[in-house]
């Protein structure tokens, strides 16, 4: 029987979240969330614990350029919603938050990268641009390196035999291996995602299981499961 644990690269599952469920309330996305890492887990597992890696929403004031004045994030309805969801993660049986920070200094309002290209060649002017046509220019510091501590930790203590990371980003690669030469099974889940075709050497598996959240899905839950330990 294989110990299980799971790791969610947070900025990520939101993102693929959004894109394969549509929007959803805090509670609601937590319940999603949780739902989805079980579907890893069969009668043959225990999952140790989940463990969910981001950072707190930013609460200060931004200048935008193009409504030439500041907007406080912490009255934003983003701030809200990451807040309550973080909270109702907390509540989750079996599930830890592993929080970084953000790098405030370069928290700043930019074009979306895909109207620099229509600036440039004309095809809308300055005049055109609107309020959604500019992102936060988000960098998060501590999440990669919480994500490698962990499984370096747990693969040294023996405390699992089997991880699965949920994020499709490269930067994992040094801890898969790591973890992987201690005898871990080490799979990946891009929620469907396209990754590198290299990644697959420096992984025992590529998963990403079928999950469409339903509302009596959620009514159901319990909390607890006959696979948690």
């Amino acid at each position: 029987m294989s110990i299980v644990a799971i790791l969610v690269d947070g900025g990520f599952f939101q993102k693929r979240a959004n894109y394969l469920w549509g929007d959803a309330a805090p509670d609601e996305r937590a319940d999603q969330l949780r739902h989805y890492c079980m579907r890893h887990i069969t009668k043959y597992d225990k999952l140790y614990r989940i463990f969910y890696y981001d950072c707190p929403p930013s609460a200060k004031q931004i200048y935008h350029p193009l409504l030439k004045r500041n907007i406080n994030l912490g009255k934003s309805d983003l701030y809200v919603w990451m807040m309550s969801f973080q909270e109702a993660m907390r509540s989750k049986r079996k599930v830890a938050l592993r929080l970084g920070t953000l790098s405030e200094i370069n928290l700043q309002y930019v074009f979306k990268p895909e109207l620099t290209k229509k600036l440039c060649s004309g095809s809308i002017r300055i005049e055109d641009l609107k309020e959604s046509d500019f992102q936060l220019n988000i960098i998060q510091k501590g999440v990669d390196m919480r994500i490698g501590v962990d499984i370096a930790s747990m693969a040294f203590k023996k405390q699992v035999n089997k991880m699965i990371l949920i994020s499709g980003d490269s930067d994992f690669v040094p801890a898969a291996k790591l973890a992987r030469r201690e005898g871990i099974d080490f799979v990946l889940d891009p929620m469907g995602a396209a990754i590198r075709h290299d990644l697959n050497e420096h992984i025992d598996g590529l998963v990403s299981p079928a999950f469409v959240p339903t509302k009596k899905m959620m009514q159901e839950d319990t909390g607890e499961d006959d696979s948690v330990i």
